[in-house]
């Protein structure tokens, strides 16, 4: 059986629930007002607006308002967190593979809904 197919979207949401449970108490905060969704494939649109030319490169992407920008408006809408599934399952070798990188796909999201940047998370070591 092959990635995909043993990783439908279904399982695949699953895993990123499990993934999400997982986070210690410290993370909890930024969980607040969150939606995760799960999709194949980033769309062009999102890609561009991204920086990068190709979908299959993204592998999650943050749509929000950062932690440290957050003011008093408690009625806005939940910021959200994508995580695109079909690229996930090209790099990864193995189940305990795709595992590690849809937790490590959502703490680097979850980096960026705290307000930190690119070159922050590479520094920390959240590729």
């Amino acid at each position: 059986m092959d990635k995909e197919s043993r990783f439908d979207l279904p399982s695949f949401q699953e895993l990123v629930e499990e993934a999400l449970d997982e986070f210690p108490e410290q993370f909890l905060r930024l969980l607040d007002n969150l939606a995760v969704i799960v999709e194949d494939l980033a769309s062009p649109e999102e890609a561009s607006k991204a920086g990068v030319n190709d979908p299959w490169q993204i592998l999650g992407l943050y749509h929000g308002i950062p932690y440290n920008q957050w003011g008093r408006d408690t009625t806005r809408l939940p910021d959200m967190i994508k995580i695109y599934r079909l690229p996930i399952l090209a790099t990864a070798r193995c189940p305990k593979d795709i595992r590690a990188r849809v937790k490590a796909v959502i703490l680097h999201e979850l980096g960026h809904r705290a307000g930190l940047g690119e070159d922050r998370l590479r520094e920390l070591g959240v590729f």
